[in-house]
């Protein structure tokens, strides 16, 4: 059976999470209906990473088995049609070899997370943002973020419904810019790891909104990581601000 690789981008609002669920919508049940629509027999489809529900995508990646050999670009076409109108999009199709895999052949995952800092309602954004009030510091957040890099037992940041056989997890970036936005001002973490724990992101930006906000400094966020221990967490952000920006392989198989 050939297998193809899709990327897919998606607004995690409707959803219950990327995985498939026998009484919720989820992003994996609409992408299987589609399949279905164009060969009844394709098997369950694997997913690069199972994002929680309200979370979105810009490059989730998941592959299919097909019976038919696909020209990619009509496969995509015809996923997208059967797609309507709920807001996912296969945006690249690509043929891979049949032992590939969009979770066990990653080597990175890379998240942003979007929060605005702004007095006024969202209108465009409202649910794809964390929109905040008050004022965040982010160069503070910034700073406290580099005690978080590297190789570390994330058990604090861990959900607790986390299935990960360990904690130890090594985070590659965690960076905290600062853009413009109408209004106010909106301030992107932007992070990568191989792989991650449940709601490991949304944990860490919750910490580091403390840290904006005054109410921690960089010790405190140094003291919660080396505590080892749920409790010690700051609030954990809401699943608005989070997409799945980015799944990286060996070799890219859209390029």
């Amino acid at each position: 059976m050939p297998r193809f690789a899709l990327k897919i981008e998606y607004h995690g609002g409707p959803f219950a999470g990327w995985q498939r669920q026998a009484d919720q919508p989820s992003v994996q049940g609409a992408v299987e209906a589609a399949l279905a629509a164009l060969e009844p027999d394709v098997p369950s489809i694997a997913a690069a990473g199972r994002t929680d529900a309200g979370v979105h995508a810009l490059g989730q990646v998941a592959h299919c088995d097909m019976a038919r050999d696909w020209d990619p670009f009509r496969l995509g076409e015809a996923l997208n049609w059967h797609l309507k109108p709920k807001p996912v999009a296969v945006v690249a199709v690509a043929r891979v070899a049949d032992d590939w895999h969009a979770r066990f052949s990653a080597i990175e995952r890379q998240y942003v997370y979007r929060l605005v800092c702004r007095r006024a309602p969202l209108t465009h954004d409202a649910g794809l943002t964390w929109r905040m009030n008050g004022e965040l510091d982010t160069a503070a957040m910034a700073d406290a973020a580099q005690v978080l890099l590297g190789k570390h037992d994330f058990t604090t940041f861990r959900s607790t419904m986390c299935q990960a056989d360990s904690p130890v997890k090594t985070l590659d970036r965690l960076e905290v810019a600062e853009l413009p936005y109408p209004g106010g001002r909106e301030i992107r973490f932007d992070v990568r790891a191989r792989s991650f724990l449940h709601n490991q992101v949304r944990s860490l930006v919750g910490t580091l909104e403390r840290v904006g906000a005054g109410k921690w400094d960089r010790d405190d966020v140094k003291d919660a990581l080396e505590a080892r221990d749920r409790a010690a967490c700051g609030p954990v952000a809401p699943p608005d601000g989070l997409y799945l920006s980015e799944v990286g392989y060996p070799e890219d198989p859209f390029a």
